[in-house]
């Protein structure tokens, strides 16, 4: 059997990198998706970490933006680590989505008017106010 996944949904905040080893390197980032359940009209959000992995990460940090809406293929994996809650020690097993292709979906997400201010004072032009 093949372990494949595939979600359609929005960028949660900006991809991170991280890079360690001899030159290897994760992007982190995660995707909320739309529950659908024909039962209830009720909207629900299910939020999914994503991991994407050295050259493929470098794609992901010059394409992907915080709320641009894409579709992921990947596969699906789990993470175990250990946490600590009120003096204990317990384990933690949450989903991740290792990304193995993604494609850009809709509208690039509008500019924040910070982001426009640095552009404008990097040689970028101004806008004018309406």
């Amino acid at each position: 059997m093949n372990n494949q996944v595939t979600l359609v949904g929005h960028i949660g905040q900006d991809p991170t990198s991280y890079t360690f080893g001899e030159g290897k390197q994760v992007v982190k980032f995660s995707i909320a998706v739309r529950e659908y359940s024909p039962n209830t009209d009720e909207e629900k959000t299910l939020w999914f970490d994503v991991d994407a992995w050295n050259g493929l990460g470098d794609r992901v940090m010059k394409a992907i933006t915080k709320g641009r809406e894409v579709v992921l293929i990947g596969r699906l994996s789990l993470s175990t680590y250990s946490k600590e809650v009120n003096g204990v020690t317990i384990p933690v097993t949450k989903p991740v989505i290792k990304l193995s292709s993604f494609h850009l979906c809709g509208r690039k997400p509008e500019a924040k008017p910070e982001a426009e201010a640095e552009k404008s004072t990097s040689g970028g032009r101004r806008k004018k106010a309406a």
